[in-house]
């Protein structure tokens, strides 16, 4: 009894957190757009993007065209992304018509290099904090999936293209400098979004091929803490010497990218020569993530 309601209060806070960031998000997005971007004819890419061309080209309200250009986009891939996170997506939605309409925020300024980086991660935070509650501000994810299964590009290639053609549409409605100041503004979003969605400690794998493993294992479990998986391979096959051989072990540790420098110096402490390559992941869980920090 005591753990359904310990569950259900952990159930409750997450809900309330993820509400918290949800509204938050939402209000940077308001922030960005109505303080920075729109004033001034300064794109995003995505479907928010679009509704900026749309709205200063044919003056509809910009909050009504963020909602019905979403919308569509998100029952199509309702199937694909599920029932909760379409309502929740609904729901942002929501919230930004309803800010967009109903909210009066004055221009924050007119300088175009502040308006593109500021409103691009003002904008790329908002985004990213409603990622983190589990929903979406843009449908262009969902657009860019939907068409990655029908001609085989992947989905930043997708998302690439439509970005293009978006800011083509730019430059030859507002001119040449609002549309490259519109791309400054895209990346600084998608940077700042990379860090909130993702967060600082996006996790990398390392793996670590040397003459003193025995040690090198010894290092990354003793001292710095962290966990690892060996993997029994060879090494050898040198264009000079094909025939020579011997097997060795591939060690392999999961690390955030701030603890990722430290671990390499230690190692090239131990072996100048050790051979190390890397691999960029999106998400690790059990295991030993954190110094001191076991999850099962």
């Amino acid at each position: 009894m005591i753990t359904d309601h310990n569950s259900i209060n952990w159930k409750k806070i997450f809900y309330f957190k993820n509400i918290i960031l949800n509204l938050v998000g939402v209000a940077l997005i308001t922030l960005a757009l109505k303080g920075f971007m729109i004033p001034n004819k300064f794109l995003d890419g995505g479907i928010i993007g679009i509704a900026i061309l749309v709205h200063e080209i044919i003056k509809w309200p910009f909050g009504i065209l963020v909602l019905v250009f979403n919308i569509p986009f998100l029952f199509i891939g309702k199937q694909m992304l599920g029932k909760t996170f379409a309502i929740q997506s609904l729901l942002t939605f929501l919230l930004i018509a309803l800010s967009m309409t109903f909210f009066n925020v004055a221009p924050v300024t007119s300088d175009p290099l502040l308006i593109a980086l500021f409103g691009g991660c003002l904008i790329g935070v908002g985004m990213g904090l409603c990622i983190r509650s589990g929903s979406t501000a843009d449908g262009v994810e969902i657009i860019a999936l939907l068409t990655t299964k029908k001609i085989g590009l992947n989905v930043s290639e997708v998302i690439f293209a439509m970005n293009t053609l978006l800011f083509l549409a730019a430059a030859y409605s507002f001119g040449i400098s609002t549309a490259l100041y519109s791309i400054v503004t895209y990346f600084s979003a998608v940077k700042s979004l990379d860090y909130i969605s993702h967060g600082l400690e996006q996790y990398t794998s390392l793996h670590i091929i040397s003459s003193k493993s025995e040690l090198i294992k010894s290092l990354i479990v003793q001292k710095l803490g962290k966990g690892i998986t060996i993997i029994k391979g060879e090494r050898g096959y040198l264009p000079d010497n094909f025939d020579i051989k011997k097997d060795c072990d591939i060690i392999v540790t999961v690390v955030t990218r701030l603890e990722l420098l430290r671990i390499k110096e230690e190692i090239s402490k131990l072996d100048p020569h050790a051979f190390m390559f890397i691999q960029y992941i999106k998400e690790a869980s059990g295991g030993i993530l954190r110094n001191g920090n076991k999850h099962s």
